[in-house]
């Protein structure tokens, strides 16, 4: 039988995820937004810079129609063992992230959640599809599309320009 094309999900908006009080939300809810997806941790070396900048992007950039979506991931040298409650005070509290925190999530792996199934098939790396470490981060277009991704080292602020076009300002 010939595999259609229908069942494969075509953009981010065909996903539901959990945020981190355990609620459904779907992904269409952002529609027309510029996205950057963030798989983050608490614990790690890469932890302060890249939620300083976040916020600082975010702040520059959410009335523009950025959105920032941050998946806890504990897979990188166990840096996010807390609870969700922990991830969210430690995030909104130290580092003022006013944007959503998501449940925490595999990224690799054989339990991989199914959106960052999706991001890495959409935009390989060339090290593979596997995410490399905490904060990789994927921008995604206003159409819910993967258009660039960005190792862990890579700082948010140092990715302005391109989301600046995709916002178009």
């Amino acid at each position: 039988m010939a595999s259609t094309q229908s069942g494969q999900p075509q953009s981010i908006y065909d996903f539901t995820v959990k945020d981190a009080r355990g609620n459904d939300v779907d992904l269409s809810i952002y529609k027309g937004k510029v996205l950057l997806i963030v798989n983050v941790a608490s614990q790690c070396g890469l932890t302060n810079s890249n939620y300083t900048e976040l916020a600082q992007v975010y702040e520059k950039y959410k009335d523009q129609g950025l959105e920032i979506l941050a998946f806890p991931c504990n897979q990188f040298g166990s840096q996010e063992p807390g609870t969700n409650e922990e991830i969210m005070a430690f995030a909104c509290t130290k580092f003022k992230a006013e944007y959503p925190i998501f449940d925490k999530v595999d990224v690799n792996g054989a339990n991989a959640a199914p959106i960052y199934k999706f991001l890495k098939s959409s935009k390989g790396s060339i090290f593979g599809d596997s995410i490399k470490w905490n904060f990789s981060k994927f921008l995604v277009n206003k159409e819910g599309h993967v258009v660039d991704r960005y190792a862990p080292t890579t700082s948010p602020l140092s990715i302005e320009k391109d989301i600046k076009k995709q916002l178009g300002v």
